[in-house]
């Protein structure tokens, strides 16, 4: 479950109220949760908790296009959904990375190159422009922004500066929503800690095992 409280429909404001019915139909989102595309929804119910916040995020959305009249961004949408995929793959969010496969197969991006994102530096499947796309995004989140020269330079043959700016900050706004749901615990992040310690079974080794074997004498 998410670790902060969902906002219910009836206590939810205008602007909130809106996005409810668009993605919930007449649903309470918190009673009866559920999205088109088998999310459970509460990235919208946990954000509505703070609604000038919920309007920021969705206006971020707006640029696409997402619940309005058409599309303000002027980034090419491949180029786009290839580094939110990334993005969502690198910072291990389960739910972005999905969300934009999905995205990503509604703009022509294939089934190949959807597979091959995690493993995009050895895959033959991106040409340049995708590929010095996806190695800037790596240098953004893998790097915190510590962008070669050489790198800038391949990006700016196939992007002009106005892209860049854009790729840039669509990236590191879905960095935000990706370690806001890795630590809300929402949508499909909602997922223990995988990384700790493994039990010995039974008796066992002692516990400084690594020093014990070192230093055993045949």
């Amino acid at each position: 479950m998410p670790r902060l409280r969902e906002v219910p429909k009836h206590e939810a404001s205008q602007n909130v109220l809106k996005y409810y019915k668009a993605i919930f139909g007449e649903r309470d989102p918190v009673e009866a949760p559920g999205t088109a595309t088998g999310t459970p929804g509460n990235w919208w119910s946990v954000f509505a908790l703070v609604p000038y916040i919920f309007d920021h995020a969705t206006s971020h959305f707006a640029l696409f296009g997402m619940f309005a009249d058409k599309a303000v961004s002027q980034l090419d949408d491949i180029v786009r959904e290839l580094a939110l995929m990334r993005t969502g793959y690198t910072q291990s969010s389960q739910f972005v990375f999905s969300q934009h496969c999905k995205a990503a197969r509604r703009f022509g991006i294939s089934d190949e190159q959807i597979a091959a994102i995690p493993h995009w530096q050895v895959s033959d499947v991106f040409d340049a422009k995708e590929r010095a796309v996806l190695a800037w995004v790596d240098a953004l989140i893998l790097q915190g922004g510590r962008a070669s020269d050489e790198l800038f330079e391949a990006l700016h043959s196939h992007l002009s500066d106005e892209d860049i700016l854009e790729l840039t900050y669509h990236t590191m706004g879905y960095n935000l929503h990706a370690v806001c749901c890795k630590a809300l615990r929402l949508e499909y992040d909602d997922v223990p800690e995988r990384i700790r310690e493994v039990p010995v079974p039974g008796e066992g080794e002692p516990t400084d095992w690594a020093g014990s074997a070192w230093n055993r004498e045949d």
